[in-house]
């Protein structure tokens, strides 16, 4: 019930017995023990749709709290938020590069430390900690076998447990943004939807009949790495070809910068002087209509497109959302991806595939981060 509380935010106890498949005065009962606890709260009347308006009830603002993390492999974002989705501690953002760093994980627990000590919250109103994370994330061992190493024969996640002292989850950042979509963004309702992570890489959550799919190990979705490429670029996996060594906003900054050296025209010789990293200069150059900002996506987008039309091929899903960082810039990234498509989509296929861009967009990470969080603690299957 608090799960469904969660995410609907108000229902009535009549829709919450049809959630859960329980008698309503079994519900109703349930509803006035949390009431009680100080967890739930009535919420006033639904609309009339006819007959006697529905009480609605809702979880309580400020009873619970998550903390949630959403990292990439340069920057860290750290935010309290209560369980009606609202922050409560301003989001900090810190540099925390993931990439040879032995002290990545003691930066992390030290960085969550000192901003759940400035919160001024009590352990005991927080519910736990969720964080997203890139890298091969084994959910059941809780561990990440690509960054933030742990003492020998430690789980990560028990690691921070321990050293933090409230309950943790982890799991790969762009499966919690694919949870986000599913929970409360473009994916809700919906049953097969790939939903794509543009940022420094290019990730993808999977949403097979309504859930995500991870495959038989936890790690499907490693969209980056299908060999699409005749570039001979090395990827940072270690292969040629990876669909991400054309796509990655990482990379395309650093093509940028280059030729902003090389004498390029762009408002990017500004921005780039400005006190902001260089992929968002170039997304915040394109959305100004820079036209050699929009030149570096379109490539981007068509490329993104190519790759696209291989999910579609293999998944047939309803609907592709262009999630995560790069959704700053989605609108630009559309008609190039289109135009990809088109060219090289099986019509039947892609005339019944939407492909569109998320309202959560960069928020995703942290939304999927705390929902992370409620999904585990109360076992919504």
């Amino acid at each position: 019930m608090i799960q469904y509380l969660y995410i609907d935010r108000e229902l009535s106890c009549a829709a919450l017995s049809e959630r859960i498949d329980k008698s309503v005065p079994m519900v109703m009962h349930a509803l006035n023990q949390l009431m009680k606890a100080g967890w739930v709260h009535s919420a006033g009347y639904a609309p009339s749709t006819g007959g006697r308006k529905p009480l609605l009830y809702s979880l309580v603002p400020g009873a619970q709290y998550i903390l949630a993390v959403a990292m990439d492999q340069l920057f860290t974002r750290i935010q309290v938020l209560d369980w009606l989705h609202q922050p409560v501690t301003a989001l900090e953002t810190l540099s925390l590069p993931l990439h040879d760093n032995d002290q990545a994980t003691d930066m992390l627990i030290a960085a969550i430390q000192k901003h759940l000590q400035a919160s001024a919250i009590e352990k005991d109103n927080i519910l736990g900690i969720g964080i997203g994370m890139p890298g091969f994330v084994h959910i059941p061992k809780g561990v990440n076998y690509t960054f933030l190493p742990a003492p020998d024969g430690e789980s990560l996640r028990s690691y921070l447990e321990k050293q933090l002292e409230l309950p943790v989850w982890i799991d790969n950042d762009s499966s919690l943004i694919a949870l986000a979509e599913l929970r409360f963004g473009m994916a809700k309702g919906r049953k097969h939807v790939m939903v794509i992570n543009i940022g420094w890489g290019t990730g993808l959550g999977m949403i097979v009949n309504g859930s995500l799919f991870r495959g038989h190990t936890g790690y499907a979705g490693e969209f980056s790495h299908i060999p699409i490429s005749d570039n001979k670029i090395l990827c940072e996996c270690g292969k040629r070809g990876c669909l991400e060594t054309e796509t990655s906003l990482l990379l395309l900054a650093e093509k940028a910068k280059e030729e902003i050296k090389q004498g390029k025209v762009s408002q990017l010789s500004t921005l780039f002087k400005a006190n902001m990293h260089a992929v968002d200069a170039v997304l915040e150059a394109a959305n100004n209509g820079d036209e050699y900002a929009i030149e570096l996506l379109s490539e981007v987008g068509y490329k993104l497109g190519k790759g696209i039309a291989i999910l579609i091929h293999i998944m047939n899903p309803e609907l592709v959302v262009l999630s995560g960082r790069g959704a700053k810039a989605g609108k630009i990234l559309l008609a190039p991806i289109q135009h990809a498509l088109n060219k090289y989509c099986i019509p039947r296929l892609l005339e019944n595939t939407e492909i569109a861009v998320s309202k959560l967009g960069f928020e995703a990470s942290l939304i999927g981060a705390a929902n992370l969080v409620m999904e585990n603690l109360f076992e919504l299957s």
